[in-house]
């Protein structure tokens, strides 16, 4: 991978994480604290879905990034021929 793509790769895999954290913020900090009030009028198996969102909504919400992260990042290694090394091993793929 000569520099150009290099430095393409590092600019989408920093805008992926731009977007999912910014994703993250607003569930976490927005629904969870922001609009909290408003949220609380609807309720969820018993619970006001304010205090579900800053209790587990934002928990989910970055289990779900995560695994969307990897993912994607998964698609992107292959469309630039990255190679993960096996920590085992020392070397690349056989």
């Amino acid at each position: 991978m000569d520099d150009q793509q290099r430095q393409e790769y590092w600019r989408k895999n920093l805008r992926l994480l731009a977007v999912l954290l910014s994703i993250w913020a607003l569930v976490s900090f927005g629904a969870g604290i922001i609009l909290v009030e408003p949220l609380n009028k609807i309720e969820i198996g018993g619970f006001p879905l304010g205090f579900w969102f800053s209790q587990q909504g934002s928990i989910i919400t970055f289990v779900a990034l995560i695994a969307f992260y990897v993912w994607r990042m998964d698609k992107l290694d292959d469309e630039y021929g990255v190679e993960e090394i096996d920590s085992v091993s020392g070397g690349g793929g056989h």
